[in-house]
This record gives structure tokens, sequence and C-alpha cells, in this order.
């Protein structure tokens, strides 16, 4: 339900539009100045503000560039003492609308309306504009994590293969779509493959693809990941999990640069960078006879470790910050903040899931808190739900 802040002196006027709103199934909170309404914006967020111009104190062209300085809100400015100056300036301001008293009734609502309607599409803008050009960065100050930067600087021009090891939840596939974006084939397709996820009796197929009728299933011809990343990025995730006979025609591939699909003839050239990632152990693997050796010095040109948590505890705070800005923005909500003795607590918790876990409390934090996010907060909701 839309909510509506009324910013006018006049109590009467307060209290008619209130009543006209509630009417239309709005929540309405009013204010008598222009300083409590600036409080009110900086405690909760509002869809629309109505503010009267001609107020004591602090007239209504301060309170809207005061506004505007704490939230995207759209204001409609009223006032029984209007001119086609007042009006203008108003919305050179960033007013969205001007309206005069006593307001029109279907006019003030189709403002609303329309104002409500806008904000709305401005949010949703900034949130498809934020995924569309999305950059994928690493953050963090600290030693470890620069270590990796300055080693994606180096590698990502070239197409040196690259494996990248870690626990889970780490940012694994972060450091491997940064080396995409900051090489030549950044332009190209990032193609994606989880091979713990995929039945081993089906990688092939993922990967390689198959001709129609190649199997009872294979109803038409499938081009496989290799070819779809052609000219691109290969992400191999998890290719500890892998089986051996995949890896072997994958090996086949990194040797020859050619594929050739579940039941076809003929040879088909790739040009593809691979990158891979593990969360295991391939030297113990290796021992185990579960991963080829041969392939792992193929995939290991280049060897990015990427640290848990609890190795940069110090970027902690930094990464809850951004989380929680970035949250704020998708949900257009006002910007939270976290008390220093809030990151406090937060760098003394085990974080077993690393950053992932981080990122998951910290959006159970954006929405059972406040607008400030406490200690309290923290050690009440950022421990394991029992």
């Amino acid at each position: 339900m839309p909510k509506i802040l009324i910013v006018d002196d006049e109590i009467s006027i307060r209290n008619t539009l209130r009543e006209i709103l509630e009417y239309e199934k709005y929540t309405v909170d009013d204010a008598p100045d222009g300083m409590t309404a600036i409080e009110l914006v900086k405690a909760g967020h509002y869809d629309v503000i109505l503010c009267d111009i001609k107020m004591p104190q602090m007239d209504g062209i301060e309170v809207l560039e005061a506004i505007q300085k704490l939230s995207e809100t759209p204001v409609v400015m009223i006032s029984g003492h209007g001119t086609i100056e007042t009006a203008v300036e108003a919305i050179k301001k960033g007013a969205f609308d001007y309206i005069s008293k006593p307001p029109d009734l279907n006019r003030l609502l189709i403002t609303l309306r329309n104002a409500i309607e806008k904000a709305s599409h401005v949010t949703e803008i900034k949130v498809l504009k934020r995924k569309i050009s999305k950059t994928y960065d690493m953050i963090g100050e600290s030693p470890a994590i620069n270590n990796i930067k300055n080693m994606i600087e180096r590698v990502a021009p070239t197409d040196a293969r690259v494996l990248i090891t870690g626990d889970n939840g780490t940012g694994k596939e972060l450091v491997a779509r940064w080396l995409h974006e900051l090489s030549p084939r950044a332009a190209a397709p990032f193609v994606e493959v989880n091979c713990a996820a995929i039945p081993s009796e089906l990688i092939e197929s993922v990967l390689f693809g198959h001709e129609k009728g190649s199997f009872t299933s294979a109803i038409k011809q499938r081009k496989g990941d290799f070819e779809q990343a052609d000219s691109g990025t290969l992400f191999l995730d998890e290719i500890g999990d892998m089986s051996l006979s995949a890896q072997a025609k994958v090996l086949r591939v990194l040797q020859e640069n050619k594929i050739m699909r579940v039941g076809g003839e003929k040879e088909i050239e790739v040009n593809v960078r691979v990158i891979a990632a593990t969360n295991k152990d391939l030297k113990e693997e290796i021992e185990k006879r579960n991963f080829r050796e041969d392939l792992y010095h193929r995939l290991s040109v280049i060897l990015i470790h990427v640290p848990s948590l609890s190795e940069r505890w110090d970027d902690i705070p930094i990464l809850a910050n951004h989380f929680i800005k970035e949250i704020s923005e998708n949900e257009g909500k006002p910007l939270m903040a976290f008390t220093q003795e809030a990151l406090a607590e937060l760098q003394k918790m085990p974080w077993a899931g690393n950053i992932r876990e981080l990122h998951n409390v910290v959006e159970r934090l954006s929405i059972l808190c406040d607008k400030e996010i406490t200690a309290d907060d923290v050690l009440k909701y950022a421990q394991p739900m029992k």
C-alpha cells in the first residue's frame, strides 16, 4: 500500500488531505513543519511527499532541497499563494509537480498515481541497468585480495588457462568472471558449467553437444557448451567432480581445440579459453585416481587460490557495507547502516559459508532491522536460526 507524507503547517489542510488519501487506501503520515518532515524521511520510506511551499522557519523549497539529499522520493509541491514563477522554480528544483490550493481532487489523485508509477519505473530501471552493466569486481583491501587482483590484471589479457581453488562461497566464480571481463574475449560469451550438478551420463552431451537420435531423448541436435562459448570463455566449476571419461575428452579438446558431438562423425574446431575451479585438493584426487594428472597440468597453467573469509577478516566491514548498500538500492529502500560495534561482531563470527553466508546474513539483517543495524541486532539475527 503506497505511503504518503503530508507536510503543511495548517492542521486543517493536513487533516483534509489525510481523510481523502486514507479513503483512497493510502497510508498517510503528516508533519507540521520542514524539520519534522526531514526527520520522518530519515527514519522511513515514502512513495510520495506532498509539501506546502509557504511555511514558517523552513519553506517548502528548502524542504524539497533537503529531501533530495536524503531520498529520491518524488515531491509534489502545494500552495495557496502560488504563481507561475513559484511553480517553475519548484519544478526546476526537482519537484515532481505543483498543485494549487485548494487542490482539485481528481488532479491530486492522478498526480499521486503518476508520481508513484514514475518512482517505481525509476527503481526498476536502475536495478536493470545495474544487472545489465554489472562489472564483476572483487571487494576488499586485504593483502590476500590485493594479490588476487594483481594476478588477475596480469593474467586476464592472455589466453592462459587458470585453475581457481578455494572453499565453497569464497568467490571463485567472481574471479572467473573478472578474468573474462578484463580479457580480449569480454564481448564474447561466458559459459558456466557446474560439473557437480550434471549427472555423469549427461556431462559429455552438455559439454560437447549431441546429434539428433544419438540417444533416446535426443530429439534434435544440440550444440554443447564448448561450441556455445566459441571465441569466449568456458568456466568449468567444480571440475573435481567430473567423471574420468569426461576428463579424458576435455583433455583432448584442450590439446587439439576440436570437439566431436555425441553421436557425431566430424570434428568441430573451437576457440575457447578454459577456466576451471574446484573446492577439492586435486593433488589428493590424483593420488586417489579420481582425477587425471595430465588434465591437472593442462588446466593449472596459472593457479589462483581464493582465501576463506577467516583469512581476510579485515575485509568483513567493507563487504558488509557493500552488500547493505547493494541490497538497499535493489529493494528501493533508504540506505541502512551498520554501527562500528555491529561490524566488530560480524568480524568475530566463524563464517563457514564464507562470502555467500555473509551476504545472506546481511540480507537477513536488512529485512529484520531498522535503519541502523546494531551489535545487538547482529547477536540476535546473524547467528544460525534454531
